[in-house]
């Protein structure tokens, strides 16, 4: 090899190899202190794109996962409101079945009057009182005679938008519009209030239905005691339908938070760096670049060999 002192082959040589490894070095580095091999788009422009989409379906997910959970809390409180309103209307059975049938004179309806008014009153209490977060599935408005409309909670099911939703309990009441008493929130949907006729004012009236027609005295207990059973059933299919929902949003939170770590997942492997690979390519680029360097060194001190040539 000829020596020249305008041109060190060798130096260029070692130049470029150790400019080589220490762009990689560079890029070992970030990766270890990233944990990405894929952190910006210059380092590769299509697992970015696609690791940048799979993370806003991440996102979305997690919105999804979040309104299942709400959903859940709601219909959890809601259930446990449901049953205790069971509990209550058992007791107003049972106070109602103590009435003979050849007992149910007006008296003897006025006895129970307040005992059963207060059980009215607790369960329009707990139904009231079953809100979470705003959404209350029990507790029912409406003006003087007028239908009664609940309340529902819609909720995503799916990162393309469907939506599905949970209706509470509903009921039409008095369609004589001329009463002025309050009306009850849940105990009117169930056919179950104390009061008076529809379009008159509240009296000491034992039991009124919630279609407009009150039970006359002469009714008899069975009577009554049918009506209970009637509310009875009606929350004992709200019950039923509240879990049937806890299922359906329990299973559908197990597969979104399969899906989320479905996505997690695909989206680390485009982009996660391999934390041992990359500790080995950090030690093995240090010791190329300890060698680089002491090469180049070699290779600028040939041209001080041409001196030796003319001393």
């Amino acid at each position: 090899m000829s020596l020249s002192v305008n041109t060190n082959n060798s130096s260029m040589v070692a130049l470029e190899t150790l400019n080589s490894t220490q762009s990689q070095l560079s890029a070992t580095e970030n990766a270890v202190s990233t944990g990405k091999k894929v952190a910006t788009a210059a380092d590769n422009p299509a697992a970015f794109g696609i690791a940048s989409q799979i993370n806003g379906d991440t996102q979305g997910q997690a919105a999804v996962n979040d309104g299942l959970s709400y959903a859940s809390s709601v219909v959890s409180s809601t259930t446990s409101a449901a049953n205790n309103i069971l509990s209550v209307l058992n007791q107003v059975q049972e106070a109602v079945t103590g009435l003979k049938d050849n007992d149910s004179s007006s008296t003897s309806l006025s006895q129970v009057n307040e005992e059963l008014t207060g059980y009215m009153k607790e369960i329009d209490t707990i139904a009231r009182d079953a809100t979470t977060k705003g959404v209350n599935l029990l507790s029912v408005g409406t003006g003087d005679g007028l239908g009664i409309t609940s309340n529902q909670i819609s909720y995503v099911t799916g990162l393309q938008g469907d939506t599905q939703t949970i209706t509470g309990f509903s009921a039409s009441i008095a369609s004589d519009t001329g009463a002025t008493g309050t009306i009850s929130v849940l105990t009117d949907a169930l056919g179950l209030t104390t009061g008076s006729t529809a379009g008159a004012d509240p009296t000491s009236n034992v039991f009124l239905t919630g279609t407009g027609s009150s039970i006359a005295m002469s009714d008899t207990a069975a009577n009554l005691i049918d009506k209970v059973q009637n509310a009875i059933t009606a929350m004992t299919n709200v019950t039923s339908k509240l879990g049937a929902n806890t299922n359906m949003l329990a299973a559908m939170s197990t597969y979104g938070e399969a899906v989320s770590d479905d996505l997690t997942s695909a989206s680390g492997a485009l982009t996660d760096a391999d934390m041992s690979s990359e500790s080995a390519k950090l030690t093995s680029l240090q010791t190329k670049q300890s060698l680089a360097i002491k090469s180049l060194s070699i290779a600028n001190g040939e041209s001080q060999n041409v001196l030796s040539l003319f001393q």
